[in-house]
């Protein structure tokens, strides 16, 4: 798929595309009268069945695609947008259509960015173990943006960050987990970091972990003959970013991301049933996030410091299994007996929350496909979410919003506590109620003090065994574009407080 984004149109389409909302054409105002009859009847024509989505016709000797921009239930209006994107470009490389010119002039720069990004997830697919790869059919779109063009373009380049990080997740969360392996997830992060300018890494392996008392990921580890390693990757652009160099006084704020990268979960010897097994390639989807959102962030260079913890293991049965009953003392000198060896997840994130305070987190976003609760709860469409911080939580929101990811605000409870009191530790890592609610309580006992955090459950939106939304199946790359714009809202927040600030450090008075 390829895009031109020009000011008028230059003539060269084989179709156009026409978005439509029930009876009111989307984004275009230059139609001829003769044309504005011809659309007002086919549209008329769409509420009573002649005419179906998508449908070919001819609009003033012009073959005119009609595309449906509500026809999904549930969806926000911005995602109704990418979604009609996304059928209008699998429909036209179907037909095999060099150029489509879409009207958007009239379009609002959030409504461009969800058409553009809708054509982006068309154009993706994972065929790496395919026998026989398909070239697909390039269409080009030609994007026509009127007095928008230079906003557009800019917006343009910001959405081919974002894809590119986006397509990253999916095909990490996609890979074999026999061929992404804890040091294959290494080697990936390397050579994103050798090649991002502005971001650095740091790779603990297993001897490095236990040395330092990581023994989370040491405990989930030690079964599987592929080690564990801890990623940390800093990007800092409240100094380093050209944005930031517009402005000397930054934030100090401190971003972190921590994610869960079990590349392959078998349970441990509390064995995951058979069915369940295929679908935990999927169990690293959180690194996979947090890598992906890192790269695209140092990418824009967006002028705040953020960094990513990876937190990477293989939940395998050997000779050194973790026990079901074994204790352990976590980073932050607290005990915990592994009750089930299947609740994996919280303890190599109990690791990963003890290195975003040992780096000077003010902010924490941690992501996993933790818990199986969370996916009979809210299902693939939304994710539940905790937080012990409301500005944080609904800043959550917001950016999920925006980026047409669906977050519902999960509680805290603090009834569910004492279930995960042990006998013999100060934890165990399982409670006896409210599994997602219980996961989440335990890795709040691990979060810094005095630190802002979320904690993001995304078991049952990171990997779908069925079509969903612009997922056929496999990795939906959920999680990356919401990280990205609370990175860059947080860093607009930033820039906006230091600029209200007089020479003497105070803020000065404003207008409102």
């Amino acid at each position: 798929m390829k895009t031109n984004i020009v000011s008028t149109a230059t003539g060269k389409a084989n179709v156009s595309a026409l978005f439509f909302v029930k009876k009111s054409v989307q984004f275009s105002n230059v139609l001829s009268e003769n044309a504005e009859k011809q659309v007002e009847s086919v549209l008329n024509g769409m509420e009573d069945g002649p005419f179906e989505d998508l449908e070919l016709l001819e609009i003033d000797g012009q073959s005119t695609l009609f595309v449906n921009a509500a026809k999904e239930r549930g969806l926000s209006s911005l995602d109704h947008l990418r979604m009609a994107a996304f059928r209008l470009a699998k429909k036209a490389c179907k037909r095999q259509i060099p150029v489509v010119s879409i009207m958007l002039a009239d379009a609002a720069p959030e409504q461009f960015k969800s058409i553009l990004l809708g054509l982006h997830y068309a154009d993706y697919k994972f065929d790496a173990y395919k026998s026989k790869q398909k070239e697909a059919f390039q269409v080009t779109f030609e994007l026509v943006a009127g007095e928008h063009t230079a906003e557009f373009k800019k917006i343009a380049e910001e959405v081919a960050v974002e894809n590119k990080a986006i397509v990253l997740a999916k095909n990490l969360i996609n890979t074999s987990s026999s061929d992404l392996t804890p040091a294959e997830f290494v080697e990936n992060a390397n050579t994103i970091a050798k090649y991002t300018p502005g971001l650095s890494i740091k790779v603990r392996n297993m001897k490095q972990l236990e040395k330092e008392g990581f023994m989370g990921h040491v405990t989930v580890g030690k079964g599987s003959s592929h080690e564990p390693y801890m990623i940390t990757l800093s990007y800092d652009g409240s100094k380093s970013s050209k944005k930031a160099a517009k402005n000397a006084r930054t934030s100090a704020d401190h971003l972190v991301f921590v994610g869960k990268g079990l590349t392959f979960d078998t349970g441990g010897l509390c064995l995951k049933p058979p069915k369940s097994m295929p679908e935990m390639i999927s169990d690293m989807s959180g690194a996979a996030t947090v890598l992906a959102a890192i790269q695209a962030i140092a990418t824009l260079e967006l002028p705040i410091k953020v960094s990513a913890v990876c937190c990477l293991a293989e939940n395998a049965i050997g000779n050194k299994s973790v026990l079901p009953g074994d204790i352990f003392t976590a980073k932050n000198g607290k005990t915990v007996m592994v009750d089930n060896t299947d609740a994996e997840g919280r303890l190599v994130l109990s690791d990963g929350l003890a290195e975003a305070g040992l780096i000077g987190a003010t902010h924490i976003v941690d992501l996993a496909t933790l818990t199986g609760a969370m996916v009979r709860a809210l299902g693939y469409a939304v994710a539940g979410f905790f937080s012990n911080d409301d500005a944080l939580a609904l800043n959550v929101i917001n950016c999920g919003e925006a980026c047409c990811e669906k977050f519902w605000s999960m509680p805290l409870e603090e009834e569910y506590a004492d279930a995960l009191k042990d006998h013999f530790a100060d934890l165990k890592n399982t409670g006896s109620d409210a599994g997602a609610i219980a996961a989440a309580l335990f890795l709040q006992e691990f979060v810094p003090e005095d630190t802002a955090w979320t904690h993001w459950d995304i078991a049952g939106t990171a990997f779908v065994n069925k079509a969903w939304k612009y997922t056929e199946y496999g990795a939906t790359g959920f999680g990356v574009q919401t990280l990205i714009e609370l990175a860059r809202r947080m860093s607009s927040v930033a820039s906006e407080d230091a600029a209200n600030k007089d020479d003497n450090g105070e803020y000065a008075a404003v207008e409102v």
